[in-house]
């Protein structure tokens, strides 16, 4: 159900007011809050656990309202912008003096987005600053791509969530740092290097001198159940051997499932674009399986699926 003009209005009132509100957006649910209270911010942290240091992505209804919150908007930005705004990509700019540091995590840049999501955009327009959103769930943990999920995470640690759906992208945003006169690739999403390149010409890689932005931490996006990644080839085997040791598994594959007791297997799509779109809720369906591990059949090293490809590898660190 598509949250009605009410529902809009009372979700304003309550950001006005400080408090965190999650919303849908075309990628994953963001947990939201007024961008240029520090307080608000606060919460958002307490929230989620998540350190301080971590950055946050700053929404906004359009180009034009985001620029205050840049020092300067680059060439290759505004190119950028106008091929893809709204949707899944965030630009990482020089940050203006009214960026409150909470924000940036004292860093001298920010990261900003316009979201294609109907919801999204509605309560941007009717709030009219920026909300500061990162994913609404609990830090390191399964991004959200249903209302339900966010409720599950966060409980009354959000004063109201807006339901709009499951997440039609369900991976979060490319980021892409117009900085120092380079562009850099921070983070893989559903817009791909490749098309970055075709509107901007050369995306460098992030070196050690990149910005901090969201999802760049060694383990994240991770399941309660330690989680490996299997070629596939060896899947079956790693699947026989850890049911032989006595333990209950369960398998996030492409390939045709295996029936055997202890065994739950979840199918997934074959091609990226769904693949994506199902990836969070599939794991999270997997975590509460009751299993003592979770296998997943490594993904194609093609373009398509590096932004799946590096949540499950990032998920994989702590099950290691």
């Amino acid at each position: 159900m598509i949250p009605d003009a009410a529902e809009i209005e009372r979700a304003v009132a309550l950001l006005s007011a400080g408090e965190l509100v999650a919303f849908p957006t075309e990628t994953v649910y963001g947990l939201g809050a007024d961008a240029s209270s520090p307080a608000a911010l606060v919460r958002i942290f307490a929230a989620k656990g998540r350190p301080k240091s971590h950055p946050l992505i700053v929404h906004f209804s359009g180009l034009a309202a985001a620029r205050d919150w840049a020092a300067e908007v680059p060439d290759a930005a505004t190119r950028l912008a106008t091929a893809f705004w709204p949707g899944p990509l965030t630009l990482v700019l020089p940050k203006s003096a009214r960026v409150p540091d909470a924000v940036t995590g004292g860093q001298a840049s920010v990261a900003l987005r316009v979201p294609a999501h109907p919801v999204a955009r509605a309560l941007l327009a009717a709030f009219g600053r920026g909300i500061a959103a990162p994913s609404a769930n609990r830090y390191g943990r399964i991004s959200p791509t249903r209302a339900a999920d966010v409720r599950e995470e966060l409980g009354d640690r959000v004063a109201m969530v807006l339901d709009g759906g499951d997440c039609a992208v369900g991976l979060e945003s490319t980021i892409v740092a117009c900085l120092d006169g380079r562009v850099t690739l921070l983070r893989p999403g559903s817009i791909s290097r490749s098309q970055v390149a075709d509107v901007v010409g050369r995306v460098d890689d992030p070196g050690a001198d990149a910005p901090r932005v969201p999802g760049r931490e060694r383990s994240h996006y991770a399941p309660g159940t330690p989680l490996s990644i299997v070629e596939e080839p060896h899947l079956r085997e790693a699947v026989e051997t850890a049911l032989a040791a006595g333990g209950r598994v369960a398998v996030l594959a492409r390939s045709a499932p295996m029936t055997q007791a202890g065994l739950t297997w979840r199918r997934m799509p074959a091609a990226a674009p769904a693949y994506g779109r199902a990836l969070y809720a599939a794991l999270r369906a997997l975590d509460a399986a009751g299993a003592d591990r979770i296998l997943v059949e490594a993904l194609p090293a093609d373009e398509s699926w590096a932004a799946a490809a590096d949540r499950l590898a990032r998920a994989a660190v702590s099950g290691r």
